[in-house]
């Protein structure tokens, strides 16, 4: 089961902050982030490290209109069998809404979902 966290705050460089403090060298991580940098872009300074894996997807909701973008971006990272996976969110107005997405088949046989984490 892959450890699954989703990240919350406001700005894209403070959710990609709070992701790059929480990594750890022990296994392969996927991070997949909503929106487009602010110009900074924390997560870059360690595309060294051999299992990061970073996707980036357009801002829009993703239990609602980004809901295909999501699935197709996910199914990907989940391809590679990560060790760890990380989604950072533009907004936390639907986070039970893609929790529930994300504990439901087939994603609730691959993953398991952490505590949220608010940058």
């Amino acid at each position: 089961m892959i450890a699954t966290t989703l990240v919350t705050g406001s700005t894209p460089a403070r959710r990609e902050a709070a992701i790059a403090q929480a990594l750890d060298n022990s296994s392969d991580v996927a991070v997949i982030l909503e929106g487009l940098p602010d110009g900074l872009q924390p997560l870059e300074d360690l595309r060294h490290l051999s299992g990061l894996q970073v996707a980036r997807i357009a801002p829009g909701c993703l239990c609602c209109t980004g809901n295909l973008t999501m699935r197709v971006t996910l199914n990907r990272m989940l391809r590679r069998h990560p060790g760890r996976l990380y989604i950072g969110l533009s907004t936390a107005d639907h986070l039970a809404r893609i929790r529930e997405f994300l504990e439901q088949p087939p994603y609730s046989s691959l993953m398991v979902l952490t505590h949220d984490m608010t940058a």
